[in-house]
């Protein structure tokens, strides 16, 4: 990996230049047809992040007639050591992930509707900074990645006038959280965080509270059965694996500072690492928390307390 490669987070942030987004659309009329969606009206969209969760998220925006994705990104290029809910495929010890895995969905998916059966549009990178650069037609990015490149990628994904949607949390880092929120802002480009479940429920709660059903709510508690993966360890994993084939270390690691390769890292394992991911909180409290926000109408938080622990395995 050259040193090229390699990213300052606060430098990187600041120094992607700011470019506008201009683009003319068809009317659905001249292209379109009777339950068609016109070429022109589609959105072409880039996939950065293949692992689990992102190529679980693929076929729903695959089927999508007004999507198109055009680019995969992932620093990896393809491995069966994924963790996600069940077991591995195909006898594998994990679950098979990367660039190419995702490469290859795309390209099935679309060949279907195809007259010889295949496609070969779908473009896979390694590194986001060159899909963006060459990508130049993209109008979105869905991002799915560890947490400590979300706000990276995308504000340098804003920057260049790309709309963005991103895997929560927006950032593990509060100083990316403010600039990606600002970043969109200045921008007026459409943004969306994956981080909350809509349900009538919700507002339906909201009603009785408002209505004095249980009387004045004190105190919210909201408990799960996370974290599944080990959190808060004092110590730096010691052993000095190979970095595996196929697999971009400094890439994965983005604008943190290095560090030799662990699996103990990486994947599913990431978030319970200050510079990778936001712990449990981040992850699942998105869910829960964003439901209490909506019923209680709470404002932003005024303080926040938290404990680290190491009492589970990944298995």
């Amino acid at each position: 990996m050259g040193r090229k490669r390699r990213m300052n987070r606060r430098n990187f942030l600041k120094a992607s230049a700011s470019t506008s987004l201009a683009f003319s659309v068809v009317p659905r009329r001249v292209l379109g047809g009777p339950g068609r969606v016109a070429p022109s009206e589609r959105l072409n969209l880039a996939c950065i992040g293949m692992g689990y969760q992102g190529l679980s998220m693929l076929p729903g925006l695959l089927r999508r007639s007004d999507v198109h994705v055009v680019a995969v990104c992932d620093p990896n290029t393809e491995s069966n050591d994924y963790i996600g809910w069940g077991r591995g495929r195909d006898g594998a010890p994990g679950i098979r992930g990367g660039r190419e895995v995702g490469r290859r969905s795309v390209d099935e998916f679309y060949g279907q509707s195809k007259p010889s059966g295949t496609y070969k549009g779908c473009k896979a990178y390694a590194d986001f900074r060159e899909l963006l650069e060459k990508e130049s037609d993209i109008d979105a990015v869905h991002i799915v990645t560890p947490d400590h490149l979300h706000a990276t990628i995308a504000v340098a994904a804003m920057r260049k006038g790309k709309h963005a949607a991103t895997h929560k949390p927006i950032s593990n880092v509060m100083y990316e959280t403010r600039l990606a929120v600002d970043t969109a802002r200045q921008t007026g480009l459409a943004t969306h965080l994956h981080a909350w479940r809509e349900s009538k429920d919700i507002y339906t709660i909201r009603a009785w509270i408002k209505q004095g059903a249980i009387g004045k709510v004190r105190e919210v508690h909201r408990w799960l059965d996370k974290p599944i993966w080990p959190q808060g360890s004092p110590e730096l994993p010691t052993d000095n694996p190979p970095i595996p084939e196929g697999f971009d270390w400094d890439l994965w690691l983005g604008p943190v500072p290095h560090r030799p390769y662990s699996p103990a890292y990486t994947h599913a394992v990431y978030r319970g690492w200050y510079d990778f991911g936001g712990g449990c909180l981040a992850d699942m409290g998105n869910y829960g928390l964003w439901m209490d926000w909506r019923i209680m109408e709470l404002g932003a938080p005024t303080s926040a307390e938290g404990c680290a622990s190491f009492t589970c395995e990944v298995r």
